[in-house]
């Protein structure tokens, strides 16, 4: 995959993302007190930092170790939203097709612009596609826990959850997804930014 595009795609979903923590992440978690919503966004800085500071020690701060910390960003956003969506599903909320796609919108090209670069670095499509199990799964069972907890409790709400994502999300981004597009992309990845977080919103 060309680098430009590489760039490009870390663009697109830097602004999906930008535009999922506006008008998803935040707007789930108004029923918090503001100084509630702010500890729990801090906790989720604390959490990226932490995951990023481990990648940095195993793969360095460039090539691989920057790939990785995207994924480190994809894990801390996802597994809060997963544990969301458990819950409105147990709750008997309704997933829309909008949300659906937003979710592709946000996450393919975030997927897909780390794995570029890990794969130049040398890894192959199995440890790649391992990488992206774990991933996955994790995702997956705090779908199930989401799930099992309007069970236990018919109070169950994600707004902490969505306040950590929150504060992890904008963490990744400075940190990681921004400077790894614009040094693959240029200009270019500004202006995909601006595309994916305007599909987003009429996706939303």
């Amino acid at each position: 995959m060309p680098t430009r595009l590489v760039g490009i795609l870390g663009g697109f979903g830097a602004g999906a993302m930008i535009a999922a923590v506006s008008f998803d992440l935040v707007p789930e978690a108004e029923v918090l007190e503001s100084w509630e919503f702010a500890v729990w966004m801090v906790i989720g800085v604390a959490v990226f930092l932490l995951g990023d500071k481990i990648v940095e020690r195993r793969f360095g701060t460039a090539g691989a170790g920057g790939a990785m910390g995207i994924v480190v960003g994809s894990v801390v956003d996802g597994v809060p939203e997963s544990m969301i969506l458990g819950i409105q599903v147990g709750a008997g909320a309704t997933i829309s097709l909008t949300f659906v796609v937003a979710v592709f919108i946000s996450n393919l090209p975030q997927a897909m612009a780390p794995s570029a670069d890990l794969r130049a670095g040398g890894w192959g499509a199995r440890r790649l596609g391992f990488l992206w199990l774990v991933v996955v799964l994790a995702c997956g069972a705090a779908a199930l826990l989401g799930f099992v907890l309007t069970d236990i409790s018919a109070t169950a709400v994600g707004d902490r959850a969505a306040a950590l994502a929150a504060g992890g999300i904008l963490a990744m981004l400075t940190n990681s997804l921004m400077p790894f597009s614009f040094e693959r992309g240029g200009a270019l990845a500004g202006a995909a930014t601006a595309v994916g977080f305007c599909l987003s919103v009429v996706n939303s």
